[in-house]
């Protein structure tokens, strides 16, 4: 393997040894800034007859009431539910959607397929990877939903093409993807660790705030935070600490007379609690629990927390919900600093003015248009009469939300 140089007397090679190499491909990936969703298309998927288009760090979904932004934020959740590394696939990933029937939009007409695509990359560079997946509805017998194709390029050479010839020999094998099998996906291991950490939070206060009593079955991957308590608990003592400090700073921003923050079990039950203790006339008054935290508090504190922990992709829907308008419009500069920092995508949806009202460009929004022929994606900055406006100096909420509103909203005051 070795050979000595007669030259200068040292020993050289033509590559390193195994573990000179290994150490610096792990010096070269953790000086790599994190992936994040350059780029998607999809087709036929629920309201969608075809999405195509960029995204940023930090992207903002903006439409009227059923225009897909949940279904829009779906695809990431889907993608995630088939690379779990605890079980799932793609088999079980369309049974919990209610099967290929309920996937594919009513737009596709003759169409079958169903079909998606992801670039990943870092922000402003040529894409690293790219995944595609499209299935179909199986033709006899249970007709279980089947893998169309599948492809993986890495830095643009395909290195994954399904069906092959493994899978025409044997078609039973395409009711998985390669992203499901640990012993498949060796060469783009990357595009399912990715996609496994995507977290998607839409926390209901009353389900935090009731958990002991409801007792309820936790909806797999708990997107409504009812064991928010228990994800915080998981998490080792050095994190915890610090991530509820910061969150206390922002928590005595935002809530007024709070003082303290912190996390602590139970001594008879051992159940996890947050409690925090506020100013107030009487100076013993005693810590809260989170049954008595307002909504607004319990959702900053989870949109906190998930923006805290990770840093794979984050979907939010509506964030805003229960916030005072002042706290709302400071979400969006926040999450750019915690961005900063983690270098996290996130997208959020929203009906929220004061949402897109500080520092947004318009190329973080994403305008869906509903139509006969399912609902349109465009960024709002590609839309000219939206990209006069910004450039006029009105704010992104100003330009884009109204377009989103129904065409006679008033006429709601006449129902009787």
């Amino acid at each position: 393997m070795f050979q000595r140089s007669d030259r200068d007397s040292t020993l050289i090679t033509n590559r390193p040894p195994p573990f000179v190499a290994g150490t610096l491909l792990r010096m070269i990936i953790m000086k790599r800034e994190p992936l994040i969703v350059t780029h998607l298309t999809a087709k036929n998927w629920r309201n969608f007859r075809r999405i195509d288009v960029d995204l940023r760090e930090r992207v903002f979904l903006v439409g009227p009431n059923a225009s897909g932004k949940s279904n829009f934020l779906d695809i990431f959740r889907f993608l995630r539910d088939i690379a779990k590394s605890d079980g799932g696939g793609l088999q079980k990933a369309i049974k919990d959607r209610g099967g290929v029937s309920n996937l594919r939009s009513l737009a596709a007409r003759k169409d079958p397929e169903i079909s998606t695509e992801i670039s990943l990359g870092e922000a402003c560079e040529p894409p690293r990877w790219r995944y595609a997946l499209a299935v179909r509805q199986g033709a006899v017998g249970k007709r279980p939903p089947f893998v169309s194709y599948e492809r993986v390029w890495r830095d643009d050479e395909l290195i994954l093409d399904r069906p092959n010839d493994a899978d025409k020999a044997d078609p039973q094998r395409l009711t998985q993807t390669y992203l499901e099998q640990i012993g498949s996906n060796e060469t783009f291991r990357e595009i399912p660790l990715f996609l496994q950490n995507t977290t998607y939070l839409h926390l209901v206060p009353q389900l935090l705030r009731h958990a002991d009593q409801i007792q309820g079955r936790i909806i797999e991957d708990d997107p409504f935070g009812q064991a928010f308590l228990e994800r915080i608990a998981r998490t080792t003592r050095k994190s915890q600490k610090s991530r509820l400090r910061i969150i206390q700073d922002a928590l005595k921003i935002a809530v007024p007379q709070l003082e303290q923050l912190e996390f602590v079990r139970d001594e008879d039950t051992g159940m996890p609690h947050l409690q925090a203790i506020y100013s107030h006339w009487r100076p013993n008054a005693g810590w809260q629990r989170e049954d008595q935290f307002s909504d607004g508090t319990l959702r900053l504190i989870g949109l906190l927390w998930s923006l805290l922990e990770g840093e794979s992709m984050l979907l939010l829907e509506e964030p805003e919900q229960s916030l005072n308008s002042a706290i709302v419009g400071q979400l969006a500069p926040m999450i750019h600093r915690v961005q900063k920092r983690r270098h996290r995508q996130v997208l959020i949806s929203t009906h929220s003015d004061a949402l897109l009202s500080e520092g947004i460009d318009g190329r973080e929004v994403l305008m869906l248009t509903p139509s006969k022929e399912g609902t349109e994606v465009k960024v709002a900055a590609d839309i000219d009469e939206i990209r006069v406006l910004l450039e006029s100096g009105f704010t992104a909420g100003e330009a884009i939300l109204p377009r989103s509103n129904p065409p006679f909203p008033e006429q709601l005051s006449l129902v009787d």
